[in-house]
C-alpha cells in the first residue's frame, strides 16, 4: 500500500511523483521484484554494515530507536532505514545519524526508478533499494532495518543480518497478512507470528518478547525449519521493571539499566528487546555504559509523545494541565499498550481519526474506556481513504464515551475543544494523522 509522500524540494517531488503512479507492486506482497530491482543496481543489500533487522505489529519502531541510540553510544555510525514517514519522506532514510538530505534523495530515487521502470515494483520497493544504494555508499558501522509490513515477504527481507529481532504481536493489516495461503497457520495469531518469524535466517540469532502459546509456537517452528537460534523472553533472556530500573537478565549476568525517558510502560520491553538483541551478536562490542545511555537517549516521534506549545495546540486557548499526547495508535493492541498506562483518575479528551482499513470498533473500545469521563472528537485523515468521522463518533458513544462528535479537520477540534480543568488531551487513530499533527505543530522529525 502506498503512502503519499510530498516534499518542497522540486527534485524530489518529480520522483515522488513517480513512485506515488507505480503499480501493481503495491497491492502484492513478495521478493520477486525486489530481488530483481536490486540485481539492476547492483545488488547493494550484499553489501551493508553490519544489519540489525526488526519485525513486530507494535514496538518495532521504538526497538530501532533503542537500536540506534545504544550503537551511536559506543560511538557507531548508524544508518536507519524506517517506515512510514511523519511528515518528510527523508525520514525514513537516516544515514550515518543524519536524515538523507534532499540532494542526495532525488538522485537515488531517480536512479532506481530508471533502472526498473518495467519491473512493476512498488513505492516500498523502489525506497528500499534506494536506501540500499545509500547505505552501500556511505560509510557507517551498522545498519539498523525496521520491517515494513510482515516479514516473510517484506521488501527488506533480502537482507542479510546479524541479528533479527521480534517486537510485540497483534492483529494488524489483515488484508495482506492474512490471506489464504496453504501451509500456513489458519489461527489469525499465529498466522501473524509466522509471517513475523519469516525474517528468521539460519545461523542468525532470532530475538523475540514472549508471547501467548499459539504465537510462540508459530515463531518457534519458523526458527527451528529456518535454522535459527531462538532466543525468546522468559527463557533465553528476562527483563523486569520496577519504579527506577530496568533490570535485564542473561546467561551473561544481570544489568540494572535506567527506565526510558519516552513515554509509557511499554517502552521499558521495548527497551529490553534492543538490549536483548546487542547482548547476543558479536558484530560489535557494545558495553553496558553504552546501553545506559541510550536507553536514556531514544526518542521516538508520535508514540507517546507529548506535544509542545506549537500553533495547533495553542488552538486549545490553554494548555491541558494533563498536557496533549500523541500516539499512532492503529491498532487493537497498540490501543490497548495506551490504556494500560493512561492515568486512570480525571478526564480524558481524544481526537480520534482513521484510515478505513483499519478495525475502528476495536481501538476506539479500549481508548474510550480509559478513563470514567471520556469525549471524543472524530475526524478524517487527509490524503488517505478512512472512516466516516460521524460513523466514528458514533462508535464511540456505543462504547461509553461521555459525549463525540465528528469535525471536519484536526485544527478544528482543537479549536473545538475547549480542555476541562485537569484533562489529558489524546490524539490518536493513524501515524498519517499523527504526520499531520506534527506539521501543524512545527514539530518536524529530525
Amino acid at each position: 500500500m502506498p503512502d503519499h509522500a510530498h516534499s518542497t524540494n522540486p527534485a524530489v517531488q518529480a520522483q515522488l511523483d513517480r513512485l506515488w503512479s507505480l503499480s501493481p507492486g503495491a497491492d502484492v506482497l513478495g521478493l520477486g521484484r525486489i530481488t530483481a530491482l536490486l540485481a539492476r543496481v547492483g545488488d547493494p543489500h550484499l553489501r551493508l554494515p553490519p544489519v540489525f533487522h526488526v519485525a513486530g505489529t507494535n514496538g518495532k519502531g521504538s526497538t530501532c530507536a533503542f537500536l540506534r541510540a545504544m550503537l551511536e553510544a559506543t560511538g557507531a555510525r548508524v544508518h536507519v532505514y524506517s517506515s512510514p514517514h511523519l511528515v518528510r519522506f527523508n525520514e525514513r532514510i537516516r544515514l550515518a545519524g543524519r536524515l538523507i538530505e534532499d540532494d542526495a534523495l532525488a538522485p537515488l530515487l531517480a536512479e532506481v526508478l530508471d533502472a526498473g521502470g518495467d519491473i512493476g515494483a512498488s513505492f516500498f520497493e523502489v525506497t528500499t533499494a534506494a536506501t540500499f544504494l545509500a547505505f552501500e555508499r556511505t560509510p557507517a558501522d551498522a545498519c539498523v532495518i525496521e520491517v515494513g509490513l510482515g516479514g516473510r515477504l517484506d521488501a527488506t527481507n533480502v537482507v542479510h543480518p546479524v541479528m533479527t529481532g521480534i517486537a510485540g504481536l497483534g492483529i494488524d493489516h489483515e488484508a495482506f497478512l492474512l490471506a489464504e495461503e496453504a501451509g500456513t497457520p489458519t489461527l489469525p495469531i499465529a498466522r501473524i507470528a509466522f509471517e513475523k518469524a519469516g525474517i528468521a535466517k539460519r545461523g542468525i540469532p532470532l530475538v523475540t518478547q514472549a508471547y501467548d502459546a499459539p504465537a510462540a509456537e508459530a515463531v518457534a517452528v519458523v526458527a527451528r525449519d529456518r535454522g535459527a537460534e531462538l532466543l525468546s523472553r522468559g527463557t533465553a533472556w528476562e527483563a523486569t521493571a520496577d519504579s527506577t530500573s530496568l533490570i535485564y537478565r542473561d546467561q551473561h549476568g544481570e544489568l540494572r539499566l535506567p527506565l526510558p525517558t519516552m513515554a509509557g510502560a511499554h517502552q521499558a520491553d521495548n527497551a529490553a528487546l534492543a538490549v536483548a538483541m546487542l547482548r547476543h551478536q558479536h558484530a560489535i562490542d557494545v558495553a553496558s555504559t553504552a546501553l545506559a545511555t541510550g536507553i536514556a537517549a531514544a526518542q521516538w516521534p508520535a508514540r507517546m509523545q507529548r506535544l509542545n506549545d506549537g500553533p495547533l495546540v495553542r488552538l486549545l486557548g490553554a494548555q491541558p494541565p494533563g498536557g496533549v499526547w500523541l500516539d499512532g495508535a492503529h491498532n487493537v493492541s497498540a490501543a490497548e499498550t495506551i490504556a494500560a498506562s493512561w492515568p486512570q483518575n480525571g478526564t480524558t479528551a481524544i481526537i480520534v481519526g482513521m484510515l478505513a482499513n483499519k478495525d475502528a470498533g476495536g481501538v476506539i473500545e479500549r481508548l474510550v474506556r480509559m478513563s470514567a469521563d471520556t469525549r471524543l472528537i472524530a475526524v478524517p485523515v487527509p490524503d488517505h481513504a478512512h472512516h466516516d468521522p460521524a460513523a466514528l463518533a458514533e462508535i464511540a458513544l456505543t462504547a461509553g464515551a461521555t459525549a463525540a462528535t465528528p469535525a471536519p479537520s484536526i485544527e478544528e477540534a482543537f479549536r473545538s475543544l475547549a480542555p476541562h480543568p485537569g484533562e489529558r488531551v489524546l490524539v490518536a487513530g493513524s501515524l498519517y494523522l499523527a504526520g499531520e499533527v506534527l506539521s501543524l505543530n512545527d514539530e518536524l522529525p529530525d
